[in-house]
């Protein structure tokens, strides 16, 4: 069983652990103590087990998400995790107005990119050199938000 709930700054120290592992320029406990007071920012964690596993951030900018993180613990990847990680930030847009919804990935990060593809992304552009340790592109990503559809009886679809 899992829930994805709001990010506290109680779980910053497991998030530190997952984004330590995940990436080779972390962010710092002051970095994502920064975002949760942020009224633009939207951080959530996946917990099973009383234990935070995954998470994400997004900023909400006019019409638009940005999606600033999304990590899962290495023995987490691999089992769908990420994508419906990725399907609740998406809906949280549609909830939130947004239009589209924009990330960088590191050119190399297949796996990541073959998830956003999955899920509507389409490659929009590269952000020369924007990684360090080592240093790499960004491809540039982009989704539109599908909007949910009233129906005639009632019911709603995306």
């Amino acid at each position: 069983m899992y829930l994805i709930r709001e990010m506290q700054i109680s779980d910053i120290p497991e998030v530190l652990e997952i984004e330590e592992d995940s990436f080779s320029s972390p962010w710092t406990e002051a970095a994502f103590v920064n975002e949760l007071l942020n009224p633009c920012a939207y951080y959530y964690v996946w917990e099973e087990n009383k234990r935070v596993i995954g998470y994400a951030g997004f900023w909400k900018i006019l019409e638009d998400i940005n999606i600033t993180n999304i990590a899962f613990k290495s023995e987490q990847r691999g089992k769908g995790k990420g994508s419906a990680l990725l399907l609740f930030v998406m809906d949280a847009a549609r909830k939130l107005g947004a239009e589209a919804v924009t990330l960088e990935v590191r050119e190399s990060n297949a796996a990541a990119i073959a998830v956003y593809h999955k899920n509507g992304f389409y490659s929009a552009g590269i952000r020369k050199d924007y990684y360090t340790k080592p240093t790499e592109n960004a491809l540039i990503m982009w989704a539109k938000v599908k909007k949910e559809e009233s129906h005639e009886d009632g019911t709603k679809s995306n």
